[in-house]
């Protein structure tokens, strides 16, 4: 046996199990639901799938898969292209995979991402045939050491009849104690989880399972699917400007102080780059309790900004991977990885009164925001955590440009094509054109600052118009629409590619 496996394998008594990932992909079963590891292109299974896209080319089966979050391109594109999977959930990034459940060809349940242990605790999922964990190691009592994602994988190995382990040695060894893992009991038996601020540990290193489960092991080298995320520009900068400047005012109010509340941010280009706005700023001693740790956390880290960073999951680009993962022994004492359904968990959110700040993909005069589905019917990614701190946050902050697609579209449209966080759970919006507070405003309050503050110049007399005939047709209701225009920007976009108002001709 490789002696870098062999230092890896602290329980002897598996060396048996080592098997390739022809061999491991041939027990699964044509039906069987599947657990994965992975959150967001890291700690992902990856050999053992592409086994998997191997044995599709010459044999028809399909399999459910269930996973912390998206994954690499070796289930999310190559798996789905092939076929095999039948239904995803509970979130997806990889356009191979978007672009086959927008065809029909994969059924996909989207969720809240704190909801899903819950869901296989009650057998709404599964039950679970296999999960693939990809793990750093396993200990001489057994625990399952998790890489660069926690995710699902506690529960998923809980209530799985039998466990695949992915043991990757090129990921460092000193991952090996970064992680927290805490698994609450079923509702009804539970205590309360015993965390009060984002830096306490409160579980183990390792994930505990019955050794017995372990069908088998099988040995990887692949490293992580780098992130996405582009670098800053010019207008991120300036939404992050403006979110600094309303940070300054909440200090200036009394309402936080400079160290603000611990912060999250959820995943894409637009909050990790606002994120990087602090870099310059004069906040410190930041403490970040997410559910990703983007590229921004890290340069924060090293800016002395952050002093301490706690999520379930670590996604940063190439560039960053070889900085962080060639020197983790400078992160480590930073970092804390933990299962989903804590980093995500409502409760604690509210305890620790966390500042969110989440991505929307469309957003209306009323502050309404949807997160999820392009014109109301094709699936971008998913809802992922940001309703899980948005609902919950001391500060629920959405961050989009104003526009879309070189102009074309307008982010804040009348009416959302589809709502995935209310009015209720959004307190502030921020473009590049501006920020809107909308803490304690009736509906028609926030819909003239939205519209003043918020929207593209090409589309604000557009919307101005609409909204004051709204307002008129309706005798000044609650919450003024016309509801045979409401959903017409996106009708003007099928049929003519833009929502700009057309222009009629003399």
């Amino acid at each position: 046996m490789d002696s870098r496996v062999e230092k890896r394998l602290g329980l002897k008594e598996l060396a048996d199990k080592v098997v390739s990932a022809e061999q491991a992909a041939a027990l699964f079963n044509d039906g069987d639901v599947v657990g994965m590891s992975g959150f967001t292109r890291a700690g992902d299974a990856k050999v053992v799938p592409m086994a998997l896209v191997e044995r599709a080319k010459n044999e028809n089966f399909k399999i459910d898969i269930y996973t912390g979050a998206s994954l690499g391109p070796e289930v999310d594109k190559y798996l789905a292209e092939a076929g095999v999977i039948r239904k995803r959930g509970p979130f997806i990034a990889d356009s191979g995979i978007r672009n086959q459940i927008n065809s029909g060809n994969v059924l996909y349940v989207d969720a809240h991402l704190s909801h899903n242990a819950e869901l296989v605790r009650q057998g709404i999922i599964g039950p679970i045939n296999y999960l693939i964990l990809e793990a750093t190691a396993i200990t001489e009592d057994g625990l399952i050491i998790p890489t660069t994602s926690v995710g699902n994988s506690p529960v998923f190995a809980e209530y799985a009849e039998n466990i695949i382990v992915e043991l990757n040695i090129s990921h460092p060894e000193s991952l090996i104690g970064i992680h927290d893992i805490y698994v609450p009991a079923p509702q009804g038996q539970r205590e309360p989880i015993p965390m009060t601020d984002a830096v306490k540990r409160i579980g183990e290193i390792g994930i505990k399972v019955d050794p017995a489960k372990i069908k088998a092991i099988v040995i990887s080298e692949e490293p992580d699917a780098p992130s996405l995320i582009v670098p800053p520009d010019e207008e991120t900068q300036t939404m992050a400007n403006l979110l600094l400047d309303f940070f300054r005012s909440e200090i200036a109010a009394g309402r936080l102080t400079n160290k603000l509340m611990p912060l999250q941010s959820g995943v894409g280009s637009v909050a990790n780059a606002v994120l990087d706005g602090f870099a310059d700023s004069e906040f410190e001693d930041l403490i970040v309790a997410s559910e990703v740790l983007q590229d921004a956390v890290f340069n924060l880290i090293d800016a002395g900004k952050v002093s301490f960073a706690a999520a379930t999951s670590i996604t940063i680009s190439e560039e960053l991977q070889k900085k962080v993962y060639g020197n983790l022994e400078k992160y480590a004492d930073k970092l804390v990885l933990r299962p989903q359904e804590i980093s995500n968990h409502p409760e604690v959110i509210r305890r620790l009164g966390l500042i969110s700040i989440n991505t929307a993909l469309e957003l209306d005069i009323y502050g309404n925001v949807n997160s999820t589905h392009v014109s109301g019917t094709k699936m971008m990614n998913g809802i992922g955590g940001s309703g899980d701190f948005a609902r919950n946050a001391r500060l629920g902050i959405f961050v989009t440009k104003s526009y879309a697609k070189g102009g074309a579209i307008s982010s804040i449209v009348p009416m959302v094509s589809h709502v995935d966080h209310t009015e209720h759970d959004v307190d502030v919006i921020v473009t590049e054109q501006g920020i809107a507070d909308l803490r304690g405003l009736a509906p028609k309050e926030r819909a003239v600052l939205i519209i003043e503050n918020c929207v593209h110049p090409d589309f604000k007399e557009q919307m101005w118009d609409y909204y004051n005939r709204a307002v008129e047709a309706t005798g000044n209701a609650q919450t003024p629409h016309i509801l045979e225009e409401a959903l017409s920007w996106h009708v003007n976009l099928a049929k003519n590619k833009t929502m700009k108002k057309e222009v009629t001709k003399a």
